[in-house]
């Protein structure tokens, strides 16, 4: 089994977060694999990746950053393969890391989902690797019919819910 997707993380200390990319991954059955690279303490490393992840079959990268989130944006600046960018709230809030990978220069872009949104980081890999898989595509699409259900049963529940002003 050869992966088509990459996540990579700063750190081990990312895969609480990254985890849940993992798992919408694991359920959509796509091949993954999971790697530490830092822009900063493994440059060499990241740009060994970035440069061979084509020639290894990778279709897309989801890569994690927090504090000074150079990851995403390095890997990106290497590599023409769609790269999604998830912030790490490590520091202030999440922000700087929000900032750093959306604030992308021209020519560099990084999809980028919200702080530490990983689940929505894979379910975009997925939906990009969809576009040539009818497999992924029905997989996505059962997905979402199930985020549907779980909405409609909620305003069933929601219906017996008594107050005294409440007119539904």
């Amino acid at each position: 089994m050869k992966p088509l997707v990459s996540i990579i993380m700063g750190s081990t200390s990312d895969l609480p977060v990254m985890g849940k990319a993992a798992e919408i991954l694991d359920e959509f059955e796509i091949p993954f694999e999971m790697n530490a690279l830092s822009a900063h303490r493994t440059p060499g490393e990241v740009e060994k990746f970035a440069k061979g992840a084509s020639e290894r079959g990778i279709k897309v990268i989801i890569a994690a950053a927090g504090m000074a989130a150079h990851l995403c944006g390095v890997i990106a600046s290497m590599t023409t393969i769609p790269v999604i960018g998830v912030p790490i709230n490590a520091s202030l809030d999440g922000m700087d890391a929000l900032l750093a990978i959306v604030q992308m220069p021209p020519g560099i872009p990084v999809a980028t989902v919200g702080i530490n949104g990983a689940l929505n980081a894979g379910i975009l890999a997925a939906q990009i690797l969809a576009t040539g898989d009818e497999k992924i595509a029905g997989k996505l699409s059962n997905y979402k019919e199930n985020l549907k259900q779980k909405i409609v049963k909620a305003n069933t529940e929601l219906a017996t819910v008594k107050y005294k002003f409440k007119t539904n």
